[in-house]
């Protein structure tokens, strides 16, 4: 795995390894809006996760996913807040994602 020290960088790296998609987190699933794509979290895998903290701003902790389809035709990109900038998820979302 390689290793980045922004966000914006680990994004352009999962992209130029076809990691093409853009997810957002919605409460039981990720979306990629673009082309109405929806997972759940039984249809995906994460296959990469940078963590990034903000050692001055809060503001600038995220982590960065790479997710791919169990079958690999669709691989994307997701980014999320944590500590208490985090989304509301559902159960199963959260284990998926704490998992990594």
């Amino acid at each position: 795995m390689e290793n980045y020290d922004t966000v914006v960088a680990a994004l352009a790296g999962l992209k130029s390894r076809g990691y093409e998609l853009d997810f957002n987190l919605a409460f039981d699933n990720i979306i990629c809006k673009d082309n109405d794509i929806c997972l759940n979290p039984n249809e995906f895998e994460i296959t990469e996760v940078y963590r990034f903290e903000g050692q001055t701003n809060p503001d600038d902790e995220d982590i960065v996913y790479g997710i791919a389809s169990f079958d690999g035709t669709i691989k994307g990109s997701l980014t999320s807040a944590y500590g208490m900038y985090a989304d509301g998820l559902s159960t199963e979302m959260i284990q998926k994602l704490a998992h990594h």
